[in-house]
């Protein structure tokens, strides 16, 4: 249960599809607030409001460079959240392993039937 508490403010984080781009960005390096803003039809405050989210979710960090503080992504929560998907990956992938032997077998004694 204490992995979900940790991934639910990261699960929160990407639930949004500007939080999402902005991750997709920062995946491509460093980047300045006004940087990020600049796909998107909204003010500086909404962005940087995105911003404190994803902050928050730890999957950004903001650094300090004289005047310019740079966004970077933090690609830890994105493991912790693959590694929590990965887990649901291989049950359907039993699932439908299951389902494709039980369809061969149908198919199988639907030939026999036929002969």
């Amino acid at each position: 249960m204490k992995q979900m508490d940790a991934l639910s403010p990261v699960f929160a984080a990407l639930a949004d599809p500007t939080r999402r781009a902005i991750i997709a960005r920062l995946a491509a390096g460093e980047a300045t607030v006004n940087e990020l803003a600049a796909p998107f039809e909204m003010s500086l405050p909404a962005v940087s409001k995105h911003l404190k989210v994803l902050e928050r979710a730890g999957l950004i960090s903001r650094g300090r460079n004289a005047q310019w503080r740079p966004c970077r992504l933090e690609a830890g929560p994105l493991r912790d959240v693959a590694d929590w998907v990965e887990h649901y990956r291989r049950f359907w992938e039993q699932s439908f392993d299951r389902l494709d032997s039980y369809l061969k077998e149908i198919q199988s004694k639907e030939r026999s039937d036929d002969a």
